[in-house]
């Protein structure tokens, strides 16, 4: 393993698509138990790289101080004196992950035009808490791995399977093929997703925020339902709409 000491006032581009970086205790120590991810160079301070155990020993460590680790991340990243550099994760096949599907009863979900990398990492962190088989996302309008991604998805960006497609609809025709009943979640409708609730398999359809979902992704759900939320506030943080939809769904299920 290499060690070497960043210069004090040293200033480093902050990653890119192809290769992102991570911080924080959480997204580091996933990624680093994840036999999936390939981890490229650890920046760290003394005191955060002792607590992370033993490293790969191919892995290139640069120990820093907290405000040098800073300038290797967006402005105010809570960095917890870890960054690391990575490659992104490999693609995953629909097919695949509706293959793993086919013994259990876990929860869908399918992201419309979601582009917020700071909704789609929480979304991800409530998939693993109510133990959803995956989410699904168009490859051209969801974001790409990143920084901010892994620190909202706290570690379950390693952990949760997540596909991006070319084509949604077709995606979700694909999904009712393996079969799920599919749930877009609206405001558009009086129907309540608790009576929505039915078929064990469920797949739940939500759309960006403002926008909602696109009218043939609506199309291809089998049922629209929406949350029971007061009058006061017209809509959901997408994130916040996912994680009670869920919870929903387990509710149901016992």
């Amino acid at each position: 393993m290499s060690r070497r000491t960043l210069k004090q006032g040293h200033r480093a581009k902050r990653g890119s698509p192809d290769r992102p970086r991570f911080w924080g205790r959480h997204p580091v120590m996933a990624a680093l138990a994840n036999p999936e991810r390939r981890v490229r160079k650890l920046w760290a301070t003394h005191e955060a790289a002792s607590a992370l155990g033993k490293l790969p020993a191919d892995l290139p460590v640069t120990y820093a101080d907290s405000a040098d680790l800073a300038r290797l991340v967006p402005g105010d990243a809570p960095h917890q004196g870890l960054v690391i550099e990575v490659d992104p994760l490999e693609d995953i096949w629909l097919g695949d992950l509706l293959e793993q599907g086919k013994g259990d009863n876990r929860p869908l979900i399918v992201l419309d035009q979601v582009t917020d990398p700071h909704n789609v990492g929480a979304v991800l962190r409530s998939a693993a808490a109510f133990d959803a088989l995956g989410i699904v996302t168009q490859d051209r309008h969801s974001p790409p791995e990143s920084g901010a991604l892994a620190r909202s998805a706290s570690g379950t960006l390693e952990t949760v399977p997540w596909v991006r497609v070319v084509n949604l609809a077709r995606a979700l025709e694909e999904i009712e093929a393996a079969g799920y009943w599919r749930i877009g979640l609206t405001g558009h409708t009086e129907t309540a997703l608790a009576d929505a609730l039915g078929p064990p398999k469920v797949a739940l359809v939500l759309g960006a925020e403002g926008e909602g979902m696109r009218q043939n992704t609506a199309a291809h759900c089998d049922q629209l339902a929406k949350l029971p939320i007061s009058p006061r506030v017209e809509s959901l943080n997408i994130s916040n709409a996912a994680a009670i939809a869920l919870y929903a769904v387990a509710t149901h299920r016992r």
